[in-house]
């Protein structure tokens, strides 16, 4: 498969992973603008992500993520970083596959627990054991991730530009002119 020129970058990945931070040099180096669904959430409702679980739950987060991936996925030339769960929904899973160049942003659960640790905006490590809970997500969304992906870019250990720069040029040598 060939990504037309133009077409939007999705970004997917499990929490630490690096979507907003790499989204944003990408965004900058293809001269796309950068959505993050997390932060476009927590703009409408007018509430952090955490509150949204506290009140309506996970269920009632992922149906407003659903929403926003509707809206976003059907901008043109935007990266956007989804949140870690969104490929939960296959409804999701769909409209980024269909929609634009997805890129799965690969991280080991000991990078996400360094890059986690200080986090207080990551309701689903409100646990004991966050390293368990981290293996547990990363079994189930891997291979839904990998499912959908285009290009596969492993971030650990590495610098935001140089992922920026590696998804550049694999987008490139894949047909995205930019």
């Amino acid at each position: 498969m060939t990504a037309e020129p133009g077409r939007s970058v999705f970004l997917v990945g499990p929490m630490g992973s690096g979507k907003t931070a790499v989204g944003r040099q990408l965004a900058r180096r293809l001269g796309y603008a950068f959505v993050d669904s997390d932060a476009e959430i927590e703009a409408r409702t007018g509430v952090d992500i955490p509150f949204i679980f506290e009140k309506e739950g996970e269920e009632g987060f992922r149906a407003r993520e659903r929403e926003i991936i509707e809206e976003l996925s059907q901008r043109p030339r935007i990266v956007l970083g989804t949140g870690g769960g969104a490929i939960l929904a296959a409804d999701n899973r769909e409209r980024l596959a269909a929609r634009g160049v997805v890129v799965y942003l690969e991280t080991s659960v000991r990078q996400q627990l360094l890059r986690t640790s200080r986090s207080r905006n990551r309701p689903l490590l409100y646990t004991g054991d966050p390293r368990g809970k981290l293996e547990e997500l990363i079994a189930v969304r891997g291979p839904l991730y990998q499912s959908i992906a285009m290009v596969t870019v492993s971030t650990d250990g590495r610098k935001v530009a140089a992922v920026a720069d590696e998804i550049a040029d694999r987008l490139r040598e894949r047909g995205l002119h930019c």
